[in-house]
């Protein structure tokens, strides 16, 4: 009919799907990353449950082994933040406060120095200033639309709330989405190899959302540790603003840098080369110790893949796409694999799972 072939009709029809089916993804991403935040969220929580689940005497229910894994986590935010939070928000005061004096300072041309670095210093105090002004115009203008803008904090504090509830159902039913899951299968290879692709994806999102939290709760700690015994002002400040930065690949950690050096020589306080130094030591010893052996086989990408991934992210999703970047790649380099080893295995033969399981985070 027409002279297209029915090869031809069926190809088109499966790019048209494929075409729609991604646009219906980018126009509920919102809705898709509070779901898959939840997921994470599950996965950070579930070691935790799994071992009240199994400490609970008399065969109690996974229930309240949740309910009492959610008291833990949130008692602990609440003692962590109260106790943290409190520097923070005193040491960001007193930041903005001192600021504009610090840049004044730090205007000055320093004694003995070359025109050129003073040159720089000028330079790099207009970029400041020319944010800051731009910034506080950006609020000005923003004002009249206020009412409006509370109505989309409303929006992210229901979110708050959602994906904990989100992640109790993940947790409480993960078993039964799995087996739901295999059941639309076909007994037989092709079950056992979408079992196996389901337990590569377990392992590689379980392994890497741990990972990330240790990673960032590491920076924490070293950061805020070296910066007490080095006299670095606004210390428990720089080293939170680490912490969360960490969350975003490559970038995140390359701006907390920046901005711990640009806070240290503007504020005069502790040793801006010594900073420097810990800052690429601990960058090293992360990268290439901490962060290989946390994240296991889960996470093998090319760091140009990784920079892709995390500016096509921040375009199609702001922050929220640059932090999915690297979980969405690995997912995908883990399928191709498994779409490789299922085509070079033996006919009716499951190929071997992509992940071993060696991390020591279970």
């Amino acid at each position: 009919m027409l002279g297209i072939s029915r090869r031809t009709a069926q190809v088109t029809w499966t790019v048209v799907l494929v075409l729609l089916l991604f646009g219906l993804i980018y126009q509920i991403r919102s809705t898709l990353f509070v779901f898959v935040v939840a997921l994470l969220f599950a996965y950070l929580l579930s070691p935790l449950v799994n071992a009240l689940d199994r400490a609970l005497p008399g065969g109690r229910s996974r229930t309240l082994a949740l309910a009492l894994a959610y008291v833990i986590f949130v008692g602990s935010v609440v003692f962590v933040g109260i106790e943290v939070g409190n520097q923070v928000v005193d040491q960001a005061q007193a930041l903005s406060k001192k600021l504009p004096d610090m840049l004044a300072k730090w205007q000055e041309p320093a004694p003995g120095a070359t025109s050129g670095v003073n040159d720089l210093k000028a330079q790099i105090l207009e970029n400041v200033r020319r944010e800051l002004g731009q910034r506080t115009t950006d609020l000005v203008h923003a004002l009249p639309a206020a009412g409006v803008k509370l109505v989309s904090v409303a929006s992210d504090l229901v979110f708050v709330v959602i994906i904990p509830v989100v992640a109790f159902f993940f947790l409480k039913d993960a078993g039964d989405i799995r087996a739901h899951i295999l059941s639309m299968v076909d007994a037989g290879p092709w079950r056992a190899r979408a079992d196996s692709l389901i337990e590569d994806v377990h392992r590689l999102l379980a392994h890497y959302i741990r990972a990330l939290v240790l990673l960032s709760l590491a920076t924490f700690v070293s950061y805020s540790i070296f910066f007490l015994i080095v006299g670095v002002p606004f210390g428990v400040l720089l080293a939170v603003t680490a912490m969360f930065l960490e969350f975003i690949p490559m970038i995140g950690p390359l701006t907390a840098a920046v901005a711990i050096l640009v806070v240290t020589a503007v504020s005069g306080g502790g040793d801006f080369l010594l900073v420097l130094g810990f800052l690429i030591a601990y960058r090293f010893f992360q990268d290439y110790v901490l962060s290989p052996h946390l994240m296991g086989q889960g996470v093998e990408l090319h760091p140009l893949i990784v920079l892709f991934g995390v500016f096509a992210g921040a375009e199609v999703s702001g922050v929220a796409g640059s932090f999915l970047s690297v979980p969405v790649l690995a997912l995908l380099r883990v399928i191709y694999l498994h779409i490789r080893r299922s085509r070079l295995a033996p006919q009716g033969t499951v190929p071997p799972p992509v992940l071993a399981d060696t991390s020591p985070l279970r």
